[in-house]
């Protein structure tokens, strides 16, 4: 079983049960900028280093690492 979702405007399926990290890895290793420019991407993987936060579904600053991918989920970096 699959799950189909949206990152950055582009349809990504992933197995179900997959987190949103997941899902934008299997698309970009990058997940964000930080304020200087630099390229960041998760390093804890369990919620803790913040550096995978991306926008879900309008609501910005979520722990992609935390969060399950579901069907037509729309996801945004600023990778």
């Amino acid at each position: 079983m699959t799950v189909s979702l949206y990152i950055d405007g582009h349809v990504t399926v992933v197995p179900a049960g997959s987190s949103v990290a997941a899902a934008i890895a299997a698309v970009t290793p990058i997940f964000r900028r930080s304020v200087h420019g630099t390229p960041r991407a998760p390093v804890c993987g369990m919620g803790v280093c913040f550096e995978c936060r991306v926008t879900i579904n309008g609501l910005a600053q979520q722990r992609a690492c935390q969060v399950q991918a579901r069907e037509g989920m729309r996801v945004s970096t600023d990778g």
